[in-house]
């Protein structure tokens, strides 16, 4: 028992948070924040349905687009054995 309870502490103290953030143009200019998500199956591996940054930006040519998991999407993902992967993507304009 004390063997699977440290795989498991080890396991979620050593995941990390993916984020991945790039400015578009100049970045972000007024701080008006669009979120969607991204749909992914199978470990990540094959996308239902994922947003476009450009759709979020509403016509902007200056953005700041950040990709993350957030703690939902995880949840979701150890719920679901990572056979669905959703993650986030927010665009601050």
């Amino acid at each position: 028992m004390k063997n699977v309870l440290l795989v498991l502490l080890v396991g979620v103290f050593m995941s990390s948070c993916f984020v991945q953030e790039y400015n578009v143009g100049n970045g972000a200019q007024n701080g008006i924040e669009e979120k969607g998500k991204n749909h992914y199956i199978i470990f990540g591996l094959a996308p239902l349905s994922t947003i476009d940054p450009k759709d979020l930006a509403k016509g902007a040519t200056d953005y700041k687009v950040r990709h993350e998991h957030t703690f939902v999407d995880g949840l979701l993902r150890v719920i679901t054995f990572s056979l669905y992967s959703p993650t986030t993507t927010t665009v601050t304009r």
